[in-house]
C-alpha cells in the first residue's frame, strides 16, 4: 500500500487546479446552481482548490488562510436540497472523469464528493429557490 496522501499521489496541484477549472466550467453551465455563486467566480475557485488540496493530503494552505473550513456554516444561506446536492455532485463527478484520476484515487474522491453532497443539503425542498447574488465561501 502506498503511504503517500492521494494530493501526493495525483501528482500535486496540478490535477487538483484542473479538477476545480473544470467544476467551476460545469457550474457555470448548470442553471439549477449557477444563481448560487457570485458573478465573479475567481474567489470561489481558490478558496475550492486549496480546501480539496488540503483535505486530500496536501499544504494546509486553507486552513491557514481560512481557519477551519466550516462548510455547513458558509453554506447555509443558500437553499440546497436534494436536487442542488446531486446537480453540485453531478459538476464534480463529471469534472473528475475528465481529469482522469487513477482508479483508487479517483474512488476515494468519488466517495468522499458523494458523502459531502449529502451531507450540505439544509432543506426538504428543490423547487424554491433563493438567488442570493454572492456567496460567502
Amino acid at each position: 500500500m502506498d503511504a503517500r496522501s492521494i494530493y501526493e499521489r495525483a501528482g500535486g496541484d496540478a490535477p487538483f487546479r484542473l479538477l476545480v477549472d473544470i467544476f467551476y466550467r460545469n457550474v457555470e453551465a448548470t442553471p439549477l446552481l449557477r444563481p448560487m455563486f457570485p458573478a465573479d467566480l475567481a474567489a470561489g475557485k481558490e478558496w475550492q482548490f486549496l480546501f480539496i488540496t488540503q483535505y486530500f493530503g496536501g499544504p494546509t494552505r486553507y486552513i491557514d488562510q481560512r481557519g477551519h473550513p466550516r462548510l455547513r456554516m458558509r453554506h447555509a444561506p443558500f437553499v440546497i436540497g436534494h436536487a442542488e446536492s446531486d446537480a453540485w455532485l453531478q459538476c464534480m463527478l463529471s469534472a473528475m472523469d475528465d481529469v482522469g484520476f487513477a482508479p483508487d484515487i479517483d474512488e476515494a474522491m468519488r466517495t468522499y464528493f458523494a458523502s459531502t453532497a449529502r451531507f450540505m443539503i439544509n432543506s426538504d425542498t428543490d423547487s424554491h429557490r433563493i438567488s442570493l447574488g454572492s456567496n460567502p465561501t
